[in-house]
């Protein structure tokens, strides 16, 4: 029995359709899938239903650890931010309706004032709470100050709310320049997913992007340290592949969804 549980991020088959990427991730030996709205939302303006995706997920045996994600939370005002938190609300909805634990609240990619971002962190966790799924706080290391486990643990403090978790990810560490090392501040409960990747030696890493990350193992990231932080924390729950490449788009989705298994499984239980 593993130590983690292995998920697959839908972006890694992002052209597939919503229910034949659940049926990937069962029957390639996945035990949990992240699901995205755009793709939740496609389906059901297509006729679809959320009882069929929660139909599908049970015939695989899968959990939906989170769904992806929230925005506009943090760093608007007035009717920009009133529109935005409606919208979180209705995709924390959604999450829910799906049976989501958790849904990943996306970080603004500019300047933010960490105070009022703490305090409204806080109060999308409350609205989440009402609603019954938790907004995880990301951080992205391209953006431009919330790039870093530090800083999303400047606006999780800050919050003062004791449901508060982070989404993990070994690009984000590599690319914000803030490294992993950071992760030994947390416990394994404050851990809502680790998204698992790895990043290339070129281009640089000050340039690198969603689309540069590579499968794990084919980079220059320590993954068996990452690894080993994330074992210390007490943590032993998903860890999720999260790709976003053309090629591998471009590929048949169940052969890319297997051979990501088989490279995580590589670093991981190697």
């Amino acid at each position: 029995m593993p130590e983690f549980l292995y998920c697959l991020n839908s972006s890694t088959i992002k052209p597939t359709p919503i229910l034949q990427k659940i049926a990937i991730a069962g029957e390639t030996g996945y035990s949990a899938i992240e699901l995205w709205h755009d793709d939740i939302d496609l389906y059901l303006d297509e006729g679809g239903s959320i009882q069929d995706i929660r139909k599908a997920l049970a015939d695989h045996q899968l959990t939906a650890p989170t769904t992806i994600m929230v925005k506009g939370w943090c760093d608007t005002t007035g009717e920009e931010y009133e529109q935005g938190i409606a919208e979180c609300k209705r995709r924390m909805e959604q999450s829910a309706e799906v049976g989501a634990e958790f849904v990943i609240a996306g970080p603004p990619h500019g300047q933010v004032d960490i105070e009022m971002a703490a305090r409204r962190y806080g109060d999308l966790m409350e609205i989440g709470l009402e609603i019954g799924v938790k907004p995880a706080m990301e951080y992205l290391g391209f953006a431009e100050q919330i790039n870093t486990i530090d800083d999303a643990l400047q606006i999780m403090d800050g919050s003062e709310k004791p449901e508060v978790t982070i989404v993990l990810d070994p690009f984000h560490c590599f690319r914000g320049g803030g490294g992993m090392e950071s992760m030994a501040r947390l416990t394994g409960g404050q851990i809502a997913i680790s998204h698992f990747n790895d990043a290339p030696a070129d281009p640089p890493r000050e340039t690198q992007r969603d689309p540069d990350r590579v499968l794990p193992g084919e980079g220059i990231v320590d993954l068996k340290r990452y690894i080993e932080l994330l074992r210390q924390t007490g943590y032993d729950r998903w860890i999720s592949l999260e790709l976003f490449r053309q090629d591998l788009w471009d590929q048949d989705a169940k052969t890319v969804a297997k051979l990501g298994l088989e490279k995580m499984r590589e670093v991981v239980e190697g």
